[in-house]
């Protein structure tokens, strides 16, 4: 299992390498965080979400059951507008405990 800050080494480290050449700000970014199925899970990672991305609709955000039930995955859609945003947005979410993997 990796520790919570390494978490955010990597999310860090793959955003540093990975989105230099392949986004243009503004953009539609889906992000998709994992976790254990609990009945707050999404709320958590649509309250991170928002603290970095208010204008996240209602309807941007989806949320699914793995097949035994035991994790979720969960879809949120916003305008990104930019690296510094997702950098700080993907610092946060790998940063807490209940976030198992980031995509």
């Amino acid at each position: 299992m990796i520790a919570p800050a390494q978490r955010v080494d990597l999310a860090r480290n793959h955003m540093t390498h990975s989105t230099e050449t392949i986004w243009e700000f503004p953009c539609s970014f889906p992000l998709k965080a994992f976790g254990r199925n609990s009945d707050d899970f999404e709320t958590l990672v649509v309250e991170i979400v928002r603290r970095h991305a208010p204008d996240l609709e209602a309807g941007a955000v989806s949320s699914r059951a793995s097949s035994n039930g035991a994790y979720r995955a969960v879809t949120a859609t916003f305008m990104a507008q930019s690296r510094e945003q997702l950098d700080a947005l993907y610092a946060e979410l790998g940063g807490h405990e209940q976030v198992l993997m980031l995509l």
